[in-house]
């Protein structure tokens, strides 16, 4: 009798455990698609300064991870991405299709990926430490724009020289300050939600 009632309590252990699990694993899911939503309502606002528009993608991007982390950060990244391939509107300037990942400036959307995943990681490392989280960011950044920048000179055939004084160089200084307001958004966030017990 009591090895029956010992396994009845360990069956109702596991089950408990099983429940809780779920119920994590559906907050994370909510968590990811909302991220993934906020990405592509922001991705379209751009303005047009060259081959490259000065999107809100990235900033939401650094936001979303900054929030979920590494994974879950990249896994809205990677939703996001995949919406807009099958031809959602949510690519800078309203753009969606296969044609925009495999046009010349495609590589920067690919790039956004291990941006997001090489960021978070770091980021996570220095346990969200506001200068290494600045510093994470501005890497994952320059992986963004070597990915993208290398697309950019095979598919046009223009000069390194040429292709960043395009694509990279006029958008430095407003990246820098799209991760410096990431951070703070998601600081300020991340506390709120913490605060409410939404977010552990």
């Amino acid at each position: 009798m009591e090895g029956a009632k010992n396994a009845a309590i360990s069956a109702e252990k596991n089950m408990e455990k099983g429940t809780l699990s779920g119920k994590i694993s559906a907050k994370r899911m909510a968590f990811i698609a909302i991220m993934a939503a906020v990405i592509c309502v922001a991705s379209p606002f751009s303005i047009p300064i060259g081959p490259i528009p000065i999107s809100l993608a990235n900033l939401v991007i650094w936001t979303a991870v900054y929030l979920l982390g590494a994974v879950d950060g990249t896994l809205s990244t990677i939703i996001f991405i995949l919406l807009g391939a099958v031809g959602l509107p949510v690519f800078s300037g309203g753009a969606g299709g296969l044609a925009k990942l495999t046009g010349a400036t495609g590589g920067y959307i690919i790039g956004y990926i291990f941006m997001a995943l090489v960021a978070g990681f770091i980021m996570e490392a220095a346990k969200r430490k506001t200068i290494p989280t600045f510093l994470a960011f501005i890497l994952g950044d320059a992986i963004c724009y070597v990915i993208g920048t290398a697309w950019f000179v095979h598919l046009t055939g223009k000069t390194l020289a040429a292709s960043m004084s395009l694509c990279v160089t006029p958008f430095i200084p407003g990246d820098l300050i799209k991760i410096a307001l990431s951070i703070a958004i998601g600081m300020s966030v991340r506390k709120a939600l913490m605060k409410a017990s939404i977010m552990e």
